[in-house]
């Protein structure tokens, strides 16, 4: 399922990577914000349990909102200074969060003598006394290029745009626009480039938005992704339901005043345009099955309301932009479409029929899923390519469900699993299963190095685990009459907090830790900032977060490593040198007894635009190395969060114990975030 500039996707098609080269992700800016107070909890005003009420956002009024981000305008100048940035360089207010405790998070895009700068956003922490408290950046590199002025032509930036988008099946393909000039600065060292927007279908009938960024002096593809990203009525799905409708004179019409006006039309088999809005003299819609048109504009309809009413009773949230204005739904889109997305151009919601036009995509967990791409776009603006892609799907799993459990239908009760419904698959099977996801045949259950290569529908999986990890445990249950049997990835059990808690954390983290190249690692250090901002850093739910996530293959668990034990850290950041010579980071163990374990856990932290160019080995205090991680041209994911295995039992443990990193190839750059060694 998919959103848009965006539109997301519901089916598993696979889609082609776009290219090799990885985004840079935030691990080490979230770190930054840490040190400076951003991301550190109040424990003392977080019983144990219980939220902090300061860290709570409150509901603003559009009013207010606008308010709040004219002044963030108007202060844009003394901001990018007190930021360190260039005098090329301003910042453009773009979303704002407010606490109860007056504390403020503004997310800025940025320009670069005047162009976009691609990858440059940042959201910057603000107490309510005004001092500023933290930043999260999209990339810790400078902003500045040796000239403005392409050595390639547009035409050509556009005609490498339109090749992509015919090899990845795209038809009636044109550029939307002319190329733009743009600061590339999601990876890397920033770059002048073009930005071309690929219009037409793709090749399974979903609007095309392709977007791909062009070096504009060499006219290498630097990166690419889809824009689109897929994903009283008798309904189909959910029963008789309460609508809220708008009466004319003797004419009702899907019109939800009480929800900033959201309306629902009838595409009638069209691709394009609004269509027309569903009206009629009698107030009772459909007749619960695809005989009557009404019933999916019904289930549509109710999906909607219960959607604005999730965000707005869980996280004080008013519509998808935070700003009281209602989106609109289409259905019956094309002709047995099998897809369901959100556009944020037309800032609407669309559903196709499904195979033989009998099962239309428009379920709660559907609905809630594409809806939540819109706020994801407006919020932390997750690429959809790489594991920011992953994380952004992943997202809008775990809203959907957080809808669908919200909605407390008897006809669709809540559960983990995404488009049960639907049967897009055609077996009854659902279309992904959040407790465990490689039962969908394709899915990931854990991290691992390459999972920014594939699909993000399949690399969603371990964010998707990792929050039924997190909401309900690991093992053997049955909850709302479907059996769970949730694994993980170190075999050690995961105690959940509840689904609302871990609702909590992940909204937090998106629209106050997360960035547009967020990828896993980040998203846990900005997860358990968030955490230690609700709930403090002490208590049971910070512990269920980090131990959710080394369930899934990121990070070490609460005790370090194994789920206990003796760790030893360094968190002194060692810069590595670009194809240069080896650098070490030291931690002296002491208080041990005889030799190191066969399962030593070394806990490595590494933030890096190309992984790949990496060797690491551990040094033991006597000198020998055991190689952690191999050179790879092919790795060209982003940063290194592992924890490896070593048998050490021949090494005396006591003594100082090295980490050593070297860069073996040219252009990519990076830094020792942290490391760990973790003594069962």
């Amino acid at each position: 399922m998919r959103s848009s500039t965006s539109h997301r996707r519901t089916s598993h098609t696979a889609r082609r990577r776009a290219t090799a080269a990885a985004l840079v992700g935030v691990t080490a800016l979230l770190t930054a914000a840490v040190q400076s107070g951003a991301a550190s909890a109040a424990p003392e005003q977080a019983p144990a349990g219980k939220i902090n009420p300061g860290s709570v956002a409150v509901q603003l009024t559009p009013s207010q909102r606008a308010e709040l981000i004219r002044d963030a305008d108007a202060a844009k100048a003394d901001t990018a200074k007190d930021l360190g940035l260039g005098a090329k360089e301003k910042l453009v207010a773009r979303d704002v969060i407010k606490d109860k405790d007056g504390s403020v998070h503004t997310r800025y895009e940025r320009t670069y003598a005047g162009l976009p700068v691609l990858g440059g956003d940042l959201v910057v922490d603000t107490a309510a006394s005004g001092k500023t408290e933290g930043v999260v950046k999209a990339t810790k590199a400078t902003i500045k290029v040796a000239s403005l002025t392409p050595a390639v032509t547009a035409s050509k930036a556009e005609k490498q745009a339109l090749s992509a988008a015919r090899d990845a099946g795209s038809e009636k393909t044109e550029a939307d626009r002319a190329p733009r000039k743009v600061i590339w600065a999601a990876n890397g060292k920033p770059a002048l480039a073009y930005e071309t927007v690929v219009g037409g279908l793709q090749e399974d009938g979903t609007p095309n938005e392709l977007h791909v960024v062009t070096d504009a002096a060499t006219g290498k593809k630097l990166y690419e992704y889809q824009g689109i990203e897929t994903g009283t009525g008798n309904t189909q799905y959910s029963g008789t339901v309460p609508l809220t409708t708008t009466l004319s004179g003797s004419t009702y019409t899907l019109n939800d005043g009480a929800r900033g006006g959201h309306k629902t039309y009838n595409l009638n088999r069209g691709t394009s345009g609004t269509g027309t809005l569903f009206s009629q003299t009698s107030d009772t819609w459909g007749n619960g099955t695809t005989s009557n048109a009404a019933t999916a504009g019904a289930d549509a309809h109710y999906g909607a309301a219960v959607t604005w009413d999730f965000y707005k009773n869980s996280f004080n949230r008013s519509g998808i932009k935070n700003n009281g204005v209602g989106a609109y739904s289409r259905v019956h889109y094309g002709n047995a479409y099998v897809n369901a997305f959100w556009d944020d151009g037309c800032f609407c919601m669309t559903y196709g029929d499904g195979s033989g036009n009998a099962k239309p995509l428009t379920s709660i967990d559907v609905a809630g899923h594409e809806m939540s791409h819109g706020v994801t776009s407006n919020t932390a603006g997750l690429n959809y390519s790489g594991e920011s892609g992953g994380l952004n799907e992943a997202t809008s799993d775990i809203f959907g469900t957080g809808v669908e459990f919200y909605a407390n239908n008897s006809s669709d009760v809540g559960d983990y699993l995404i488009g049960e419904k639907i049967d897009i698959n055609g077996n009854g099977t659902p279309l992904r299963y959040q407790d465990k996801p490689s039962k969908d045949g394709a899915s990931k259950d854990s991290w691992y190095s390459g999972i920014g290569s594939i699909d993000v529908h399949y690399s969603s999986g371990p964010a998707n685990h990792f929050f039924y990890l997190l909401s309900e445990g690991s093992g053997a249950k049955v909850i709302n009459g479907v059996s769970y049997n949730s694994p993980t990835a170190d075999g050690l059990p995961v105690t959940g907090i509840g689904r609302e808690k871990a609702l909590q954390i992940w909204y937090r983290a998106l629209t106050t830790k997360f960035t547009s190249t967020t990828n896993y690692a980040a998203a846990r250090t900005g997860t358990l900032a968030a955490t230690g901002e609700l709930y403090g850093t002490t208590g049971a739910e910070y512990k269920a977060v980090q131990d959710a996530w080394a369930a899934v293959a990121v990070g070490a668990r609460s005790g370090g490593g194994g789920g206990g034990g003796t760790s030893f850290e360094n968190t002194a950041d060692v810069s590595i040198p670009d194809n240069g010579a080896a650098v070490t980071s030291s931690v002296t163990v002491s208080g041990r007894t005889g030799n190191a374990p066969t399962n030593l856990a070394v806990a490595v932290d590494i933030v890096h635009t190309w992984r790949g160019d990496l060797v690491i080995d551990l040094v033991a205090p006597d000198g020998t190395a055991y190689r952690l991680k191999n050179f790879s041209s092919s790795d060209s994911a982003d940063n290194v969060n592992t924890t490896y295995t070593v048998d050490a039992s021949s090494e005396v443990a006591n003594g100082t114990w090295k980490l050593r990193v070297q860069d073996q190839a040219a252009q990519d750059t990076g830094y020792i975030n942290s490391w760990k060694l973790t003594f069962p």
